[in-house]
């Protein structure tokens, strides 16, 4: 019989990857941010421009009074620029109503303080859950969601102490679940390890790091530790108004905050 060749293997092809680079999660332009105060006008920074990516982890070091938090609050939508745009998630956020802002903020913005602002009277799970009453879910899934985000900060245990009964570290853990458990896409952090010690801080900070890369963050950090700035992907300094790249110098800038 004539020997016949086997059928070749159907060929299979990948889904080809996109090679369109994703647009920038906060972009800004020509940013200004003026007060008016009795000596005059104050400027804290103009024409300031800003591009973060999406899984960027971003440091922005400076003096005291150099603006940080107020850079913070309006890429946050906390606070409205004098002039200049703000595109966070493509929303203009410097254009949304109290109303929308305060939306947007709960869906697209996770926010960590120095002071971990949570409700006294309330327990470590009650007060990570108050994000989720807040849009509107349904309470056997808010639990379940809150249950989660202590387990994830390593609270599980400790869903039912209010926050006098927690240590400062336990309170800030509680406070990171609280700014992550809607799961936003952008997390802003204001000297998130400044009222701890060392040891703690440096605990903390390593869960922020491990948060930000197992959920896909984009984490943008206020600090005056250039040790925790440097395990950033990037660390800006803002001065005289003007971000530039920071040298690393020294490893704290002063003790004081804004």
């Amino acid at each position: 019989m004539p020997q016949t060749s086997p059928a070749a293997a159907p060929q299979t092809t990948s889904p080809a990857q996109s090679t369109e680079p994703r647009p920038p999660i906060i972009q800004i332009e020509n940013l200004e941010k003026t007060y008016t105060t009795a000596r005059g006008k104050l400027t804290l920074f103009s024409g300031l421009n800003l591009e973060v990516q999406p899984g960027e982890s971003l440091a922005i070091v400076g003096q005291s009074g150099a603006g940080k938090s107020t850079l913070l609050h309006i890429l946050g939508a906390l606070d409205a620029p004098t002039a200049g745009s703000v595109l966070c998630s493509s929303v203009n956020v410097s254009q949304l109503s109290p109303r929308q802002a305060a939306a947007f903020r709960n869906r697209e913005i996770g926010y960590v303080w120095q002071f971990h602002y949570l409700l006294p009277e309330f327990t470590a799970l009650e007060n990570v859950a108050l994000p989720l009453l807040a849009s509107g879910m349904k309470k056997p899934e808010v639990t379940a969601k809150a249950v989660h985000w202590l387990r994830e900060v390593g609270l599980e245990d400790r869903a039912d102490h209010r926050p006098g009964e927690l240590s400062g570290g336990e309170q800030q853990r509680v406070a990171l679940a609280r700014a992550l458990v809607n799961s936003p896409r952008l997390l802003l952090a204001d000297e998130p390890t400044g009222d701890l010690d060392g040891a703690t801080a440096a605990r903390v900070f390593e869960l922020i790091e491990r948060l930000h890369a197992t959920h896909g963050l984009t984490s943008i950090l206020v600090t005056h530790n250039l040790d925790l700035a440097a395990r950033c992907t990037r660390t800006l300094r803002l001065e005289a108004g003007r971000l530039s790249a920071s040298d690393g110098s020294s490893s704290r800038i002063d003790n004081c905050i804004m």
